[in-house]
């Protein structure tokens, strides 16, 4: 991709100076309007799936918004790459405008779902064009700080988010909690839009088929998610067949559509590109799994409001973006060359903390401060985690390809994501609650475990991912 305008702009060290403040504003207000919705969905999701009876597909909205996120990074970030990023920005801005509309004024679980999907979209693209602006428009010394930055973005909504999103469903209605969002994508836009216009694409051809393929890997998920929530809730034979029909079809749909997405042999995980996109998914699925059902957990196993509940997951963001800055400080004081160590003991800190969560939650005479701080402490690995994984995966993404490569990391985020809180769903309505979340909660322990182990696979030579590209014909 040529040359930014902006990055060889002389105050180009600054990310506020004054040829880059609208630009890093509109980043930031974007991905706080993600922050803002996520926190605050997580947050009012008991009152919406009791007032919409919909408790059995409780992990759906999450889940849908995860499916919707997966198309959007990957066709709009291919799009930023042929183009530049300003068209998919502003189809993704207005995507997630149209999902609040859909979803604030849905009659039934069923239509919030589709909203959510639509929402799911547009915020995928924006958080793929962010990704790709700040990988072209910033210097690299500045791209840690950036990355920290839009950590930093969940700063204000995990201040206000749970506590406004519980004081809006019970004062007025959890509908509020996305209608109220549209004004902050109009003013996002208006900021970011007239910068991003300076920004040209590489012209790296579009790749219709890999759109094709995430679309066939988002709905075989869902349909084997389905499946298992039928297979689950099953009470008779048919039922049960039904269940596993629904399995079945889903798996043959989308295997071959993730194998297509992936780069070959991606999980033998033999190099910084495919070890970084199978880390990403474990990451995602750990802490976005148990994050979907921690504010349920809280209230039906430990008897929290509403409002307390939430207050776990605005101490977790806030730990999270803390940590984020102080490691992208660590990692300009080490030239980055700690992240894959840094990584592995992210992981770490997030088996840690759900193993006491975990105890927490199933002890009752236990404080739940120790909830409290043993949830902070899985959030503290994140912080860790998230922000050094991606700066690996990005340093080896092929020239031309950034948008493609922040696109597949995006996809392994929310395919991740997507089935952590799709199971963790499912086996609520399986099991009960008692029951679903500590099976969740477990799962997700050991797949931290995993991540510590296949998070040394990051390190590798300065053009180790471009093989990985090279080598697989979906990414011709």
């Amino acid at each position: 991709m040529s040359a930014s305008p902006l990055a060889s702009a002389p105050e180009s060290l600054s990310p506020f100076s004054p040829a880059r403040r609208p630009l890093s504003t509109g980043l930031l207000l974007g991905v706080l309007i993600i922050a803002f919705e996520s926190l605050a969905v997580a947050t009012a999701l008991p009152a919406v799936a009791r007032e919409l009876n919909g408790l059995k597909l409780y992990g759906w909205p999450l889940s849908a918004f995860f499916m919707g996120f997966m198309v959007g990074t990957v066709g709009l970030g291919a799009l930023a790459d042929r183009d530049g990023p300003a068209r998919p920005a502003l189809i993704a801005l207005l995507l997630f405008a149209a999902g609040l509309v859909v979803a604030g004024l849905a009659p039934s679980m069923a239509v919030l779902i589709g909203g959510r999907v639509v929402q799911g979209l547009g915020g995928g693209g924006l958080l793929a064009a962010a990704y790709l602006v700040i990988n072209t428009a910033y210097p690299d010394a500045m791209r840690a700080r950036m990355l920290a930055l839009l950590s930093s973005a969940w700063v204000l909504p995990a201040l206000l988010g749970p506590a406004l999103s519980s004081f809006i469903t019970q004062q007025w209605s959890w509908r509020g909690v996305f209608l109220g969002l549209l004004p902050l994508v109009g003013l996002a836009g208006a900021l970011m839009l007239p910068q991003l216009v300076k920004l040209r694409g590489a012209g790296t051809p579009l790749d219709r088929s890999r759109l094709g393929a995430v679309v066939l890997a988002a709905l075989g998920t869902s349909l084997g998610l389905t499946g298992l929530t039928e297979l689950g809730q099953g009470r008779s034979l048919g039922a049960l067949g039904l269940g596993s029909l629904g399995l079945l079809l889903g798996a043959l749909i989308a295997v071959p559509a993730l194998g297509r997405l992936f780069p070959a042999r991606v999980w033998r995980t033999g190099t910084p590109l495919s070890a970084g996109y199978a880390t990403r998914f474990l990451l995602a699925f750990a802490f976005f799994g148990t994050e979907s059902l921690l504010p349920l957990g809280l209230a039906e196993l430990r008897g929290l409001s509403l409002l307390s509940a939430g207050l776990f997951l605005t101490g977790g963001a806030l730990t999270w973006s803390a940590t984020s800055f102080v490691q992208s400080r660590f990692d300009e004081r080490t030239q980055g060359r700690q992240r894959p160590k840094v990584v592995r003991l992210g992981a770490a800190a997030i088996g840690l903390g759900m193993a006491g969560l975990l105890t927490a939650l199933l002890v009752p005479a236990l404080p739940l401060a120790l909830a409290a701080g043993c949830w902070g402490l899985a959030a503290l690995g994140m912080g860790l985690a998230f922000p050094a994984h991606t700066l690996v995966v990005m340093q080896h993404a092929p020239a031309g390809q950034q948008g493609q490569v922040s696109g597949t990391l995006q996809l392994s985020d929310m395919l991740g994501s997507a089935l952590g809180a799709g199971l963790g769903g499912a086996l609520v309505a399986a099991l009960g609650t008692a029951a679903g979340v500590p099976w969740q909660i477990s799962l997700t322990i050991a797949l931290a475990v995993l991540t510590v182990l296949l998070a040394g696979r990051l390190h590798g030579g300065s053009e180790a991912g471009a093989p990985d590209l090279a080598s697989d014909p979906a990414h011709d």
